[in-house]
């Protein structure tokens, strides 16, 4: 047998022998307070309902959204990140029902801020795209374009009432320019310097949207090519997180998680806040789709996707699995 350089004295296997040994030299570990639940809660409903596209995914009534964020207290999730699914009846162009104190979304704050006060840290998805009848992430301009820097005013707006209703940390997703800067000032100007600003820095236009649309009852029409970036892109979102972090980002997210870890990993090797990534619909869709048919092992396959965005440099996930996970790894 021909021996090459220190072999047979080099033989990485021996620290895969056993489950132990393993474990013991893991590099990678996942825990509960890495984990964030991102929920959707419908005005109107007296039952959850279902999300076809997403298995074991529902909206919430505000009774079971209540139980959702307790649960989620008790196996040790991090944080739970809110979106507000209105009645179609109260959309309209400038997506007001985003800025209404009584607004579903403010309403389900104030009913997780008094259900567990301070236990869990309570997100808001701050965006218009929710509300709007048009279905795009901001007001529109005469032309039916996007307009940058109205649709900041109604992001200092929801930032307000968000704070209001108790969100510790309010999450500017619709990557308008300078975003994260006038939602800070928005948040300093009535006294909440207490609230956190999680950047939604790095948010691809993705094919991987898909089942969150059926989540959030979208009204879309076309795409959001204009705003969200160019898949096709890399030194792009590093230019945005400079931007971010000069604006004030307290933590800074990239979205989708899965088919960007190299951004992922790009963005944690270049900055000292937390960073944050979201495995999204369309990534939890498709293992659980695999899963239903047997051709992946489902509990293995969350675990190595999760594990992948974890090693990649995320400090926190925000994963539908979330719950589950947790109470899994306790």
């Amino acid at each position: 047998m021909t021996v090459y350089g220190s072999f047979p004295g080099a033989r990485p296997r021996r620290l895969r022998t056993t489950p132990a040994m393993r474990r013991m030299v893991a590099e990678t570990r996942l825990h509960p307070a890495d984990l964030i639940l991102p929920v959707f809660v419908r005005e109107g409903i007296s039952e959850p309902v279902a999300i076809s596209a997403m298995p074991g995914v529902q909206q919430h009534t505000l009774d079971t959204l209540r139980k959702a964020a307790v649960e989620a207290v008790e196996v040790g999730v991090a944080g739970i990140m809110l979106f507000g699914v209105p009645v179609d009846e109260k959309k309209d162009a400038r997506g007001t029902a985003g800025t209404d104190p009584d607004g579903i979304l403010q309403v389900a704050l104030r009913e997780v801020r008094a259900e567990v006060g301070d236990e869990l840290v309570v997100m808001s998805d701050l965006c218009l795209d929710e509300y709007t009848d048009h279905g795009h992430c901001g007001v529109l301009d005469e032309l039916g374009r996007v307009d940058n820097d109205a649709t900041l005013e109604r992001y200092a707006e929801m930032a307000q009432v968000q704070a209001d209703a108790g969100a510790h940390v309010v999450g500017p997703s619709g990557m308008m320019d300078g975003q994260v800067g006038v939602v800070r000032d928005a948040l300093d100007s009535i006294g909440r310097d207490d609230v956190a600003v999680l950047a939604y820095t790095v948010k691809y236009s993705s094919a991987f949207y898909g089942p969150f649309r059926e989540a959030v009852g979208s009204s879309l029409t076309g795409d959001r090519k204009t705003y969200q970036q160019d898949p096709a892109n890399a030194r792009e979102s590093l230019r945005e997180l400079a931007l971010d972090l000069d604006e004030g980002a307290d933590m800074v997210m990239v979205k989708p998680a899965g088919p960007y870890l190299d951004i992922l990993a790009k963005v944690a090797e270049s900055v000292d806040v937390p960073v944050a990534a979201y495995q999204i619909s369309g990534e939890y869709a498709m293992i659980e789709a695999a899963a239903e048919r047997g051709w992946i092992d489902r509990e293995k396959a969350i675990l190595e996707s999760l594990t992948g965005i974890k090693r990649a440099g995320a400090d926190m996930i925000l994963t539908y699995w979330a719950t589950e996970v947790a109470r899994g790894l306790r």
